[in-house]
């Protein structure tokens, strides 16, 4: 594969975030995107396979399609996958993993097995270290064998993109960036108003939402998969960084928790974030919330479901609380709360706007209840 070959690069996503994601794919200009089940499909070469890891917020890996054959038997594959030209997107001295991701309608039904004969042909052909374990490759090939054809792909983000890379410390049930972006999205969210997040935990809404404001780009400070691929090119990555220039931003961003910890925990990671003069984490419960100063904006937050913190029963009360603490106070402002039962965000009696589709998170079923401007 040449540097400058187009190829299709698949952005996977949390199942009924497709939308989201391809409303964010098409802002920021990659070519010929479309949503499918699970993500995201671009038409690029490699420099925006290193774009897409690092400026789009909503995905959780970015995936490069490499190539393709059909294989009705092992021994095909084993054949076919040794004069697959490994050698122009993997490096001989870079550990490999191999993945078989799906295999169904396929004459090769034993998945383990494919995985060998294409581990086999990287390790005989290239050279490269093959390892098993996933701590300890650098790199992973996924295969999907879908009516007896095999595709390949490289995952060339490593870590989930999640991980900013700025975000040491976090909760017990943390909402993660990507989804948190993608929410903020949902509610109509640019980056030009307030944001309030009255549960805040480790700060992952009102960080999010500052740095959409500065315009900071969610991959700038972490490593990816993709410096460990042929095509890499260090000087052309450093430009591609550089073009992200932070802007400076007027408002304020506000976060609140009950629990003392959290807040000074979201304080350090806004701090690593470089947005800690753009936000404000105070201590408080959700009767204490009050109407930051100026314009209206967004209220967003992801309350406790019960199912791993607490007693569902008792939540109902806070929920209750906080959308009487909305309706009083909050004139003017829209509402984003994510949650995982539909009676809880029906107990804040608020005036949800139609639900969109179940997420799936941590192996639950969460959804976006959101509102228009509060009366």
């Amino acid at each position: 594969m040449r540097n400058d070959e187009t190829f299709e690069i698949f952005l996977t996503v949390a199942p009924g975030l497709e939308q989201a994601l391809l409303d964010e794919a098409r802002e920021l200009g990659f070519a010929g995107p479309k949503a499918v089940p699970g993500g995201v499909t671009v038409q690029g070469g490699w420099s925006e396979v290193w774009r897409a890891n690092l400026s789009l917020r909503g995905a959780a890996r970015v995936l490069a399609r490499i190539g393709e054959f059909r294989a009705f038997h092992l021994a095909q594959l084993d054949k076919r996958a040794r004069k697959f030209p490994w050698g122009e997107v993997l490096r001989a001295d870079v550990p490999v993993r191999v993945e078989v991701a799906t295999n169904r309608k396929s004459k090769i039904y034993h998945a383990g097995a494919a995985a060998q004969r294409v581990e086999k042909a990287i390790a005989e052909t290239l050279g490269a270290p093959i390892t098993r374990d996933a701590a300890e490759a650098a790199l992973t090939v996924k295969l999907r064998i879908e009516d007896n054809l095999c595709v390949f792909s490289v995952d060339t983000s490593g870590e989930g993109l999640h991980k900013r890379g700025h975000k040491s410390v976090v909760g017990k049930a943390p909402m993660r960036e990507n989804l948190a972006a993608l929410f903020l999205r949902e509610c109509g969210y640019t980056g030009s108003e307030p944001v309030v997040d009255p549960m805040c935990g480790s700060g992952t809404f009102v960080i999010e939402a500052a740095e959409i404001a500065a315009g900071m780009l969610p991959g700038r400070t972490r490593h990816f998969a993709f410096q460990q691929l042929v095509s890499f090119d260090p000087a052309s990555w450093e430009d591609m960084k550089q073009q992200g220039i932070a802007r400076a931003v007027d408002q304020v961003f506000q976060g609140s928790d009950r629990n003392a910890g959290a807040v000074e925990m979201a304080a350090a990671n806004a701090e690593r974030a470089g947005v800690a003069e753009n936000t404000r984490f105070l201590q408080a419960a959700v009767s204490d919330l009050q109407r930051p100063d100026g314009p209206p904006g967004l209220v967003i937050v992801n309350p406790p479901y019960g199912a791993r913190i607490g007693n569902k029963k008792l939540l109902f009360a806070l929920y209750g609380a906080l959308g009487q603490v909305l309706k009083e106070r909050f004139s003017g402002w829209r509402v984003g709360i994510v949650t995982s039962d539909t009676a809880l965000a029906k107990a804040t009696q608020l005036p949800f706007l139609p639900f969109g589709p179940p997420v799936a998170h941590g192996g639950l079923k969460i959804r976006l209840y959101k509102t228009d401007p509060l009366p």
